[in-house]
């Protein structure tokens, strides 16, 4: 009897560790695994909407409930986010993600503090310096989606010169910018080089708030602008000021992360975004199934992390649409790229060399030539942009 017990017993043992090891070491939705998002400022801000949105979008997707997927917002850029950061490990979080750029030290402090916890920042440059194996980087190729937005705006000027209400030299665009950094210089610049490249004659005016989310200053600033001759407003800030008063002024206006044409349906034209669900998906995913995944990240037009908003047909010049689809398929396979050096000039040269600060060790030190094959290769040596020519000849400030 003894040894038909220890027999069953073996077996059963032999079963258990078998069934152990096929089981995944990742964390599915039904075992509980835990999301959190620290956003600069809450669902009023365009910026924070849109990463809202989409977690909520791929929680639905991924069946995740309510007390699954923790969203902190008007967390500044301070000990404020490693502080939420904590909150959110205490409160069980497997992954985290923060979407502001000055979020990146606090985020890193929180990586080497918890381990086991995956720490996932937008916009952030230094994941591949630091090597810390938990924590994460990502991006899209958004010059892709201004560049688009840009041959909209183009569209539109063409049909104000053709109509007779402004002359080819008064085809002046104005740009609502937040900081003068590189991903504010890089998306005014691409949208800049999609609009010239369908209304040669087009130059930009450029200023900045110095604020992400300040809708007075957006307001004021896109005002501005109008003022001093501007005839088409675009902007990279987080609020409603600039699409109300391209809509009070009855200027077309292009915007950013969200469709204004609730705000502006007069003047909205279109909208660039990245869609974050792609990214949430991705990450989330492979710490359900115990994967690894993508230190830096950076999605594109073509894998849908870089989209444009409803086109606003009240505004959009006749054959917008049409344009849009011929330009994004010659982006999507290559036969067109955004910052071709044989596009535009600088100082009235083309480049030929351009030292960025692709490296992040702190310095502020230009140190990787990114002029290749004809082109600024914008996005292809890390996912944040690292184009900070300011300005390429047709932009100036204000």
């Amino acid at each position: 009897m003894k040894k038909i017990f220890a027999l069953v017993l073996a077996v059963v043992m032999l079963l258990g560790l078998a069934a152990c090891g096929s089981k995944s070491s990742g964390k599915k939705a039904e075992d509980g695994i835990k999301v959190g998002l620290i956003c600069l400022h809450d669902e009023n801000s365009t910026y924070d909407n849109n990463f809202i949105q989409a977690l909520k979008q791929v929680q639905e997707e991924l069946g995740l409930k309510d007390d699954q997927v923790l969203i902190k917002t008007n967390i500044d850029e301070s000990d404020a986010c490693y502080n939420a950061a904590a909150e959110l490990v205490d409160a069980g979080c497997d992954i985290i993600f923060a979407d502001s750029f000055g979020h990146e030290s606090f985020m890193i402090q929180a990586a080497k503090e918890f381990p086991d916890v995956q720490f996932c920042h937008a916009t952030g440059t230094k994941s591949l310096t630091e090597g810390v194996k938990n924590y994460h980087n990502a991006f899209a190729s958004i010059y892709e989606g201004r560049y688009l937005a840009g041959v909209a705006a183009g569209m539109k000027l063409n049909e104000m010169i053709e109509k007779g209400t402004i002359k080819p030299e008064e085809a002046v665009i104005g740009y609502v910018g937040a900081f003068n950094y590189a991903e504010v210089v890089s998306g005014m610049t691409s949208f800049f080089l999609g609009a010239r490249s369908i209304c040669p004659s087009a130059t930009m005016k450029v200023t900045y708030t110095n604020s992400w989310f300040d809708i007075a200053k957006e307001k004021e600033s896109a005002l501005n602008l109008i003022n001093s001759g501007c005839v088409l407003i675009s902007q990279h800030a987080d609020s409603e000021g600039a699409p109300k008063a391209c809509e009070e002024k009855g200027v077309p206006n292009v915007a950013y992360n969200i469709s204004t044409i609730s705000m502006g349906p007069n003047t909205a034209l279109i909208s660039s975004k990245i869609d974050w669900s792609v990214y949430f998906k991705l990450a989330i995913t492979a710490v359900q199934d115990g994967k690894e995944f993508d230190t830096d990240f950076c999605g594109s037009l073509k894998d849908g992390a870089v989209k444009l908003t409803e086109l606003n047909d009240k505004v959009a010049a006749a054959g917008t649409k049409e344009k849009l689809e011929e330009v994004q398929a010659k982006l999507e396979s290559g036969e067109l790229k955004v910052f071709d050096t044989k596009t535009f000039t600088y100082k009235g040269a083309e480049l030929t060399e351009y030292l960025a600060d692709v490296i992040d060790e702190g310095d502020f030190k230009p140190e990787t030539n990114v002029i290749e094959n004809g082109e600024f290769a914008e996005s292809q040596k890390r996912s944040a942009p690292y184009f900070d020519i300011k300005y390429i000849d047709g932009v100036s400030d204000l």
